[in-house]
């Protein structure tokens, strides 16, 4: 069966960098930037995305695109003869089904907040009644099962049908929407009465309020948000490097994902920062600053039905584009293994998401009795993913490609050249194979630390 290609150069940017723009990007970054004292926290968080993250990235992309193949059956085509490579696709497979046990819900959320805000749900209550809305919906099992189905059915539905004709022009027509609409909220934001203050915040660095707030704590936090934006290690881009061809090197193409994936964090910055302390509000209110603080912002804000409206749009446009790559993955992955057609993986893995993603919805409520490693299942979840599979599925690609035992330097600095643009550089040899292995299993000890201290 002949390997479906992207149909556009833009195409291939614009679905990696939907894979790794998700609610890391407008959800975690702004709360986490708020907790560490703004714009000094960036900067550390710049130099970590340029260090660990897009080294990486392009790791994935050399293996995808040399190989051909899903991460299901990547590492068996490329991995020298007799040795156990290959035995990392469980590893990769496990990473995308997890991924989605509770991405999904999380997709979920966001689109009925979309409708609510919409439909003037929100107007007129008060910041208790907000609070109220959400802790409601995690009690109400049905409601958020039938928000999953359906995102979980139209991404599906967007991956069934084709590479080109459906992720492609879906995800393309989805990411400039969404870049639209976030400098339009953007600028709204920024020109409230006391913006200037939030503005200062975000974007004049002081390192002193650092210093305040945890210089270490600050450092781990941005290495983690630089190293899990990326949605690395799991295979999720080694993907869309097997559906591109080898005009352009790999490099290029990685700086220029790197690049909008930052731009969507630092604007959803701008909308958040102003906004906060135009209204007196923390902006290191943790993960609720979503679901509650900014309902109430908009709600106190002229035309805030619109811009709530808009804002849980893009904010449900930023979970579905890196849910459709995703699935796009794990079709991938049941093409590769079984060499069925794309309809019947679609159906069958539909119907298998459908079924994992309960627990998380239940452990709101039904099973919200049940707490594993301090936590409720979807916290347990997230765990397996962002600490565990994330960052040693990382390694396992680091390793790969800069070991004599796996498939070497020369083969992926080869594969990483090969066309026009940015090539990778030499010297940053030693870098990539002792001391970037290091920082990603320092960052998986201390995700451990982190969670049992």
């Amino acid at each position: 069966m002949k390997r479906e290609k992207f149909g556009s150069r833009l195409g291939f940017i614009l679905i990696s960098a939907g894979c790794a723009i998700g609610l890391g990007n407008v959800w975690r970054f702004p709360y986490i930037t708020g907790q560490y004292g703004g714009a000094a926290f960036v900067l550390i968080y710049l130099f970590f995305l340029l260090i660990l993250g897009l080294p990486i990235m392009v790791m994935e992309f050399a293996v995808g695109r040399s190989s051909q193949a899903s991460a299901a059956l990547s590492f068996d085509k490329l991995e020298p003869k007799g040795s156990k490579w290959h035995w990392y696709k469980y590893g990769a497979i496990a990473g995308n089904y997890l991924l989605m046990m509770f991405y999904t819900t999380i997709g979920g959320w966001m689109f009925l907040y979309f409708i609510k805000m919409a439909s003037g749900k929100f107007t007129g209550l008060d910041s208790k009644a907000i609070e109220n809305e959400f802790s409601n919906l995690t009690q109400r099992p049905i409601l958020m099962t039938v928000c999953m189905i359906f995102v979980v059915i139209l991404c599906f539905a967007i991956c069934a049908q084709g590479l080109e004709k459906g992720v492609e022009k879906i995800t393309k027509i989805m990411m400039l929407i969404l870049l639209v609409l976030m400098l339009v909220l953007a600028v709204r934001s920024s020109t409230l009465v006391g913006a200037g203050e939030g503005l200062r915040f975000y974007l004049y660095p002081d390192f002193g309020k650092l210093r305040e707030n945890g210089m270490k704590e600050a450092i781990f936090a941005a290495m983690g948000q630089a190293f899990f934006t990326l949605s690395l290690g799991i295979g999720a881009l080694a993907i869309f490097g097997s559906y591109i061809d080898k005009k352009r090197t790999l490099t290029g193409e990685a700086v220029y994902i790197t690049i909008l994936d930052t731009a969507v964090a630092l604007i959803a910055g701008l909308i958040i920062f102003p906004a906060c302390f135009a209204f007196g509000v923390n902006p290191g209110s943790g993960p609720m600053l979503i679901f509650i603080t900014l309902p109430n912002i908009f709600n106190a804000m002229g035309g805030g039905r619109i811009w709530g409206t808009l804002f849980f749009l893009c904010m449900f446009f930023a979970a579905a584009s890196t849910i459709i790559a995703v699935f796009e993955n794990i079709i991938s992955f049941a093409m590769d293994l079984t060499g069925c057609s794309r309809k019947k993986a679609v159906f069958f893995n539909m119907i298998a998401v459908i079924i994992l993603s309960m627990p998380c919805i239940l452990g709101f409520n039904v099973l919200s009795g049940i707490t594993l490693m301090g936590g409720n299942i979807l916290d347990f979840e997230d765990f397996l993913v962002s600490n565990n599979l994330l960052p040693l599925g990382s390694l396992v690609y680091l390793l790969f490609c800069t070991s004599r035992y796996g498939w070497g330097w020369k083969n992926f600095m080869k594969e990483a050249n090969t066309g026009e643009g940015i090539q990778f550089p030499k010297w940053v040899r030693a870098y990539v194979s002792y001391i970037l292995p290091l920082i990603v299993l320092f960052i998986f000890i201390q995700g451990y630390w982190a969670k049992f201290q």
